[in-house]
């Protein structure tokens, strides 16, 4: 099964074919639009099969599969101390595997935001990570980390480890979190200004599984988004 992320920067109806080439089952994708509430008629064919999430019509996360792919989504608690995290999409492929879609928001949170909005929701709903994959944009990295807060990059990782959930990319390069030599990320584009902070997170069982794993060419992606999409392969 080949998964794909991808924060396509909005305006997926555009730039959906650009995915084509890598004949996914499954791509989870940020700052896209809502495929129902959009007239591209071929944007609607190739999201036939999809779930979304988003504040408005024209931004959320999607989880697009192929056809024969069944997705559920999952009942899991968006709610901390009652206030609600943003933003995920939790689902069910083929009756097997817990996918979590994965685009932080600061959430006009001064403390809490971005990766600690992941924090809570891992939180509230680590007691159903059995056979699970966390991807996307986590919008976060250890360089990052603030000493006086527990909610940190680093903390996040930590507690993921305890439940024998391992980032995919440092798996297969055998780097260091906050030493990702390949970005995910230019911020305005700029090829100076890289950052490592897409993920693609899962249970062991998963990760033993691991076929490859792969990063985007910035010469292909930089014209379409900031970010470069994530692939991984795994046997099932």
């Amino acid at each position: 099964m080949k998964i794909i992320s991808w924060n396509c920067n909005g305006a997926l109806r555009n730039k959906f074919e650009h995915l084509l080439k890598f004949d996914a089952d499954v791509c989870v994708v940020q700052e896209c639009e809502n495929p129902i509430h959009t007239n591209h008629k071929e944007y609607l064919l190739w999201a036939s099969n999809y779930l979304w999430k988003g504040d408005s019509k024209n931004k959320g996360i999607g989880v697009f599969a192929k056809s024969e792919i069944k997705l559920e989504l999952l009942d899991w608690s968006s709610i901390y101390k009652d206030h609600e995290v943003k933003l995920f999409l939790p689902c069910l492929i083929n009756n097997e595997i817990q996918l979590l879609g994965v685009w932080t928001k600061q959430n006009s949170s001064p403390n809490f935001g971005y990766i600690g909005q992941l924090w809570k929701y891992i939180e509230v709903n680590k007691q159903h990570f059995n056979k699970t994959i966390l991807i996307g944009d986590f919008n976060s990295n250890s360089i990052w980390d603030q000493w006086d807060r527990w909610w940190n990059h680093s903390d996040v990782v930590k507690s993921l480890s305890e439940i024998n959930i391992e980032s995919l990319y440092h798996l297969s390069s055998n780097e260091k979190q906050g030493k990702e030599t390949q970005p995910t990320f230019f911020l305005h584009r700029n090829e100076s200004k890289t950052y490592h902070i897409d993920y693609i997170f899962s249970s062991k069982e998963i990760a033993n599984k691991l076929l490859n794993f792969d990063i985007g060419k910035k010469e292909d992606w930089l014209i379409l988004s900031d970010h470069l999409p994530i692939i991984c392969e795994i046997e099932i």
